[in-house]
């Protein structure tokens, strides 16, 4: 029972910390807007480059990946599990799944948020580093081969399975279900942009520092 409440609190703790608001709290605070109003009418990093420029855009990138990576992390303050056991990926990756439930739909933000692609990174970077160092390659081959950034998205999330079962060849079941799911995630959660993609309607990412908000 002690350790079915310490797992409750870190699944509780990660949701939380994947909810973190990032670039709507930084627009609300900072531009006295709403990012979900402006761009892509998405609150992801990809958006608040867009949005807000690069620098602002980077540091929403950044903490929106720390955010994966601490959930996943939780299970360090924990002794009921011993670390590089099947039981223990298990647990990463349910915190690692609460974190990024919590950023798209965040608890702070009226259950909307962004599409979880760099909490997502955050937290394959806390289960398999070498693996999401490969799949970001192959998501910045995407982006700056045709400045979209879901194309890089989505081609990183296909690599992923590819990468941690056909490649590095991880031991551990779960994991290799999770990466399939990863792809699955990021499809879903890039739908409109395909869409967008299909009709010639999706906007590429505009370098400039000069921050673009308009509708």
């Amino acid at each position: 029972m002690e350790h079915f409440i310490d797992f409750f609190i870190m699944l509780v703790l990660a949701y939380l910390i994947g909810a973190i608001p990032t670039s709507i709290w930084v627009g609300k605070i900072f531009y006295r807007i709403d990012i979900r109003e402006f761009g892509s009418g998405n609150a992801g990093a990809s958006n608040a480059i867009r949005v807000f420029g690069p620098v602002v855009g980077i540091f929403v990138l950044v903490v929106d990946m720390f955010k994966g990576f601490a959930a996943v992390y939780l299970v360090h303050f924990y002794s009921f599990v011993h670390k590089g056991t099947p039981e223990f990926v298990n647990i990463q990756i349910i915190l690692g799944i609460a974190a990024v439930l919590g950023h798209i739909y965040p608890v702070y933000a009226g259950f909307r948020g962004g599409k979880g692609v760099a909490t997502v990174f955050g937290v394959l970077i806390g289960l398999h580093p070498l693996a999401t160092l490969c799949a970001a390659g192959v998501f910045l081959i995407g982006f700056f081969t045709t400045r979209f950034s879901s194309v890089g998205s989505i081609l990183a999330g296909l690599s992923f399975p590819i990468w941690i079962i056909l490649v590095f060849h991880t031991p551990y079941l779960h994991l290799k279900i999770f990466s399939g799911m990863v792809s699955a995630l990021i499809i879903f959660t890039h739908r409109k942009n395909i869409i967008r993609l299909w009709n010639g309607q999706e906007n590429k990412t505009n370098f400039s520092s000069k921050s673009k908000r308009s509708n």
